[in-house]
C-alpha cells in the first residue's frame, strides 16, 4: 500500500517482526537463554550448593512459585492474552503516522523522492542498524518517562509491584500502560523509516538464518532472565555497550539508592550517556517490590487491573477540585477593587 510515495507495506512488516509473536524455534531459542543463564549463573555463584539438588535450589529458590506475587504475574500474562491483538492498532498507527510525517517533510525539503538501484547489503546492515537502535532509544525515553511523570507511574507501578520475579514478570504490564507504551515506541522507529525510505528505497531488514535483526535483539537483551533472580552478568566489556540482566535487576531494587537507574533496554549506552546508569556488585541480591509495602495493593489479578485506575481517577478527581475551589475562591484581597 502506497500513499503519495511513502509504502507501507515494508513498516508494517518491520512492526510485525518487532512487535509480535514469534515462532516455536524463536521461543526454543529464548528459553534456551534462560536454560544457559541458570548453568551459568550457578557455576558463578560461590556459595552455591553442589549437586543437582543445589541446581534446582539455585534455579527456584524456596517459596518462588508459591508466592502470591508470582501466582499473580502467572495469572496476569494469562489474561493479557486477552488484549495482545488490541496493542498492534496504536504502535502501528503511530509509527506510520511518524514515518508518513517524515518522508513528505523530506519530499517538501528535497522534492520527490529518486532511488538509483536497489539497496547493497551494507546499506540494509545500517539500515537495520538504525532500526534496531531507534527503538531502543524510544524504549529508553518511554521508561524515563513513565518514573518520573505521576500519572504514569501508577500504571508503570504494576511492573515494579512484583516482590519476586519469574520471567513471566516481563509481562506484568497493565493494558493502558501497555497501549501508551506501544503508541510512544512507533514514534522514533517511524521517522526513522520514514528518512530511509525516502533515501534509499524501501528497505526491509536482515534476518540471519532467516531469523529478525529485532528477535535477535531480544535474544541478547535476555528479558525473560532479566525478569528473574538469575544474577546474570555479561563481563566488564560487553557490560559497557550491553544492558545486562544483573543491571535490569538493580533497577527494581526497593532500595531507594537504587531508584531511577538502568531504564535500558538492550543497550546500556543511553544510561550511561544520560548518568542513569548504576553498576551492582558482582551477586549482589536484591529485594523487590515497591517502597513503605505498597506491592501488598497489587497482588492479585483483579487489583492488578484495577488498582492503578482507581489511584489515577483519585489524582485527577483532586487536581479538578483543587483548581476549581480556586476558581471559586473569588478576588485575594490585596487586589480587590476600591470604591
Amino acid at each position: 500500500m502506497t500513499i503519495a510515495g511513502f509504502s507501507f507495506s515494508g513498516l508494517l512488516t518491520s512492526v510485525q517482526t518487532a512487535f509480535i509473536g514469534h515462532d516455536w524455534v524463536a521461543l526454543l531459542l529464548v528459553w534456551g537463554t534462560v536454560a544457559f543463564a541458570a548453568v551459568f549463573t550457578y557455576w558463578q555463584a560461590r556459595d552455591a550448593e553442589p549437586g543437582i539438588r543445589g541446581f534446582f535450589r539455585h534455579c527456584l529458590p524456596a517459596g518462588t512459585l508459591s508466592h502470591p506475587s508470582a501466582r499473580a504475574d502467572f495469572l496476569f500474562w494469562l489474561s493479557r492474552r486477552i488484549f495482545m491483538p488490541l496493542f498492534v492498532l496504536p504502535l502501528a498507527i503511530s509509527t506510520v503516522t511518524a514515518g508518513y510525517v517524515a518522508y513528505e517533510g523530506l519530499t517538501l525539503i528535497f522534492g520527490p523522492a529518486t532511488h538509483a538501484g536497489q539497496a547493497s547489503t551494507l546499506m540494509l546492515c545500517l539500515f537495520t542498524l538504525t532500526m534496531v537502535l531507534a527503538y531502543d532509544l524510544s524504549y529508553y525515553t518511554y521508561h524515563y518517562t513513565a518514573h518520573n511523570v505521576p500519572l504514569i507511574w501508577e500504571l508503570h507501578k504494576v511492573h515494579h509491584s512484583a516482590q519476586v520475579m519469574v520471567g513471566v514478570t516481563k509481562d506484568r504490564v497493565h493494558p493502558l500502560e501497555e497501549l501508551l507504551n506501544r503508541w510512544w515506541d512507533g514514534m522514533i522507529p517511524g521517522l526513522a523509516y520514514g528518512i530511509w525510505l525516502f533515501f534509499a528505497l524501501d528497505p526491509v531488514e536482515v534476518t540471519v538464518f532467516g531469523i529478525s535483526a529485532y528477535f535477535l535483539r531480544s535474544l541478547l537483551m535476555m528479558d525473560v532472565v532479566r525478569h528473574t533472580h538469575l544474577k546474570m552478568s555479561y563481563g566488564p566489556w560487553l557490560n559497557r555497550v550491553f544492558l545486562c540482566p544483573h543491571y535490569h535487576q538493580l533497577h527494581h531494587s526497593i532500595n531507594p539508592a537504587d531508584y531511577n537507574k538502568n531504564y535500558g533496554l538492550l543497550l546500556s549506552v543511553w544510561d550511561r550517556a544520560f548518568g542513569t546508569l548504576a553498576v551492582p556488585e558482582p551477586q549482589q541480591q536484591f529485594t523487590f517490590g515497591l517502597s513503605n509495602n505498597e506491592h501488598a495493593e497489587y497482588q492479585s489479578l483483579v487489583r492488578l487491573h484495577v488498582v492503578p485506575v482507581k489511584k489515577i481517577y483519585a489524582m485527577v478527581s483532586a487536581w479538578v477540585h483543587k483548581h476549581a475551589d480556586a476558581g471559586h475562591a473569588g478576588p485575594r484581597p490585596d487586589r480587590a477593587v476600591k470604591g
